[in-house]
C-alpha cells in the first residue's frame, strides 16, 4: 500500500502539467483554484456557469431587499390608517399616493379604485408586490437541484474514466487517480454550490413570507375600515374634502 502511494506521488511530480487525461494549461499551473477546476473535468464548465448565475441572483436579491427595507415607511402607513379612521378616504389616498413603501402602495391602489372594487384592486396590488419580491426564486430553486445533479454527473464520468484504464496494458496510477479526482471534485463543487444557494434561498423565502403576511394584514385592515365606514355612512370622498386633505397633508 505504501509503495502504491509513493508511486502516485512520484508520477504526479513528474507530470505536473498533465493530470491523467486532463491537461492543465501552463498559465494555470501553481494556482490551486484553476488546477482544481481543470482536474474536475469537462463537467466543471456547466458547474461554474451555475455558480455564476447563483451568485448574480443572490447579489441582485440582496440589493433589492436592502432597497425595499430602506423604503419602508411605517409612519406614513399610520397616517393613512388615521385618515381612514376619521372617514377621510380622500386624505388617505393623497397621503399614500407618493409613497414607495409596498404596503402603503398597496393601500393606495385599493383606495384609488374605491368606486370599482377595493378588494379586487388590493388583490391585484398584492400580486404585483409578491411577484416583484419573489423574482428569481425559481432560478435559485433550480440551482439548488441542478448543481448536485451536475456534480453527480461528474462523479459518473470520472469513475467511468477510471474504469477505462483498469485492465489495460498502459495502466498508470495517475490515470486511475485522475478519474477519481474528477469524481470527487465535481461532487464537492456541486454540493457546495447547492448548500451555498440554499442558505440564501431560505433567507429570501423568510423575507418573502414576512412580506406576504404584512400585505395580507394591511389589505384586511383597509377592507375592515372601509366596511365600518360604509356601515356608518361616514365616507368623505367629495372634491372639497380632497382639497382640505391636501392642506392637512401639507402641514404634516
Amino acid at each position: 500500500m505504501f509503495t502504491l502511494f509513493a508511486s502516485f506521488n512520484l508520477s504526479l511530480a513528474a507530470d505536473a502539467a498533465s493530470v491523467g487525461t486532463h491537461t492543465i494549461p501552463e498559465w494555470a499551473k501553481g494556482n490551486t483554484v484553476f488546477e482544481t477546476f481543470f482536474r474536475g473535468g469537462p463537467v466543471m464548465y456547466p458547474i461554474v456557469a451555475v455558480l455564476v448565475v447563483a451568485v448574480a441572483v443572490i447579489l441582485e436579491r440582496m440589493v433589492w431587499w436592502t432597497i425595499q427595507g430602506a423604503r419602508r415607511d411605517p409612519k406614513k402607513l399610520k397616517q393613512v390608517y388615521a385618515a381612514l379612521e376619521r372617514g377621510n378616504v380622500a386624505a388617505a389616498t393623497n397621503i399614500a399616493s407618493s409613497s414607495k413603501d409596498p404596503l402603503v402602495r398597496t393601500v393606495w391602489h385599493g383606495l384609488h379604485h374605491l368606486r370599482a372594487s377595493v378588494e379586487g384592486a388590493l388583490q391585484v396590488a398584492y400580486g404585483i408586490e409578491m411577484q416583484r419580491a419573489g423574482r428569481f426564486m425559481t432560478v435559485m430553486d433550480t440551482t439548488i437541484t441542478l448543481a448536485p445533479l451536475l456534480g453527480l454527473l461528474g462523479t459518473v464520468t470520472g469513475i467511468m474514466g477510471s474504469f477505462n484504464f483498469v485492465g489495460s496494458s498502459d495502466l498508470a496510477p495517475t490515470k486511475v487517480s485522475s478519474g477519481i479526482a474528477e469524481a470527487l471534485i465535481a461532487t464537492a463543487c456541486g454540493l457546495g454550490i447547492a448548500i451555498f444557494t440554499l442558505i440564501f434561498f431560505n433567507v429570501f423565502n423568510a423575507k418573502l413570507a414576512r412580506l406576504q403576511f404584512e400585505l395580507e394584514k394591511t389589505s384586511n385592515e383597509v377592507i375592515l375600515m372601509l366596511t365600518s365606514l360604509r356601515n356608518r355612512n361616514d365616507l368623505i370622498t367629495d372634491e372639497g374634502a380632497r382639497q382640505q386633505s391636501q392642506q392637512v397633508v401639507g402641514t404634516v
